[in-house]
């Protein structure tokens, strides 16, 4: 992956904000002339588009403490999937109301093709601890920031200490109770220490910043001792039907934090892009709950008068644990 982007090289790390600067965290002073300049030009076309995602077209979303997720391109909208199911031309006369008809019979009944002729194009800056998870969605255009062509930047990732939680003991890939304050100012400590120790290692390794300057271990080496709470950027294009596959995973209660984070912005520009179809998705994926046979068997046990256990049901624990959650009996 090579996406080459102008970085600088900060000569420390600040936790803080600064006030009088206007800039998002995490964007650079180039990042931030180039999103004005894109955001300056208006181009007339015959494309459909849609005008709230228009509204914040390559604006940087902050996520984290300086992560971000723009949007950079897109094609297609509600009228594009719909569009795609009927096979038709044009949008017709067919009315929003049964334009939302059908995009919830789609979605009830996960057809994915009609939802296939949408792309949008993100532009993400994301620790690479979250990166590592996020990859696992081999379904997206990837192109990201070469540390063998660039130097990284002095920045990652520390968590606001609300969110940092030791190891669940049910879960083994999930956090439980909150540190306490003390326990979790010496995590932040010796996160941020390790970060700062690492970078300053970094630099060294790379020798020195200009030509004058005897030359040091090339960058693809240099990177080796780097942590994965620093940030890490992509373009990242993805169809619509994996975006919902995508978003109803790491929008989900029991996603990562961090990658829920970026998420939960990400929903806000489907909604921008596609509004019926955001609505669908939160009605019958985000909002819903698949049942397997035998979850299905119970519940019309239930509904008539019955009271089954899990043996008989054939559930596991687990199963079971999440059919009563969601039906509201888990008390």
């Amino acid at each position: 992956m090579g996406l080459a982007v102008a970085a600088g090289r900060p000569g420390s790390y600040s936790a803080a904000p600064d006030p009088h600067h206007s800039e998002p965290m995490g964007v650079t002073p180039d990042q931030q002339r180039e999103i004005d300049e894109q955001r300056s030009e208006a181009h007339s076309t015959r494309r459909t588009v849609a005008p709230a995602l228009e509204d914040i077209l390559y604006q940087a979303l902050p996520v984290l403490d300086h992560g971000f997720v723009r949007v950079i391109d897109y094609m297609g909208d509600d009228g594009a999937v719909v569009q795609a199911a009927r096979v038709s031309y044009g949008r017709g006369t067919r009315k929003v109301r049964e334009d939302s008809g059908l995009i919830n019979y789609l979605m009830r009944h996960r057809h994915s093709t009609p939802f296939e002729m949408c792309e949008i194009k993100y532009h993400v800056k994301l620790p690479i601890f979250v990166a590592r998870q996020w990859i696992r969605h081999r379904t997206a255009n990837v192109n990201e920031y070469s540390a063998r062509y660039s130097i990284l930047d002095n920045e990652f990732y520390l968590p606001a200490p609300e969110h940092l939680a030791a190891q669940s003991a049910s879960n083994r890939q999930g956090r439980g109770d909150v540190l306490a304050p003390e326990q979790g100012a010496r995590v932040l400590e010796l996160l941020r220490d390790d970060a700062l120790r690492n970078y300053a290692h970094y630099e060294e390794l790379l020798g020195g910043e200009d030509d004058a300057d005897p030359p040091g271990l090339a960058r693809e080496l240099a990177r080796m001792n780097l942590s994965l709470n620093f940030y890490t950027q992509w373009y990242w294009k993805i169809d619509l039907h994996n975006l919902l596959h995508f978003l109803s995973l790491r929008a989900d209660d029991h996603a990562q934090y961090e990658i829920r984070a970026y998420a939960e912005v990400m929903l806000d520009t489907l909604r921008r892009w596609v509004p019926l179809t955001a609505d669908a998705f939160a009605r019958y994926r985000l909002g819903g709950f698949h049942l397997s046979a035998p979850a299905l068997d119970v519940v019309r046990a239930l509904l008539a008068g019955q009271q089954p256990d899990r043996e008989s049901a054939g559930l596991s624990a687990r199963e079971w644990r999440e059919l009563m959650t969601a039906l509201g009996r888990d008390d």
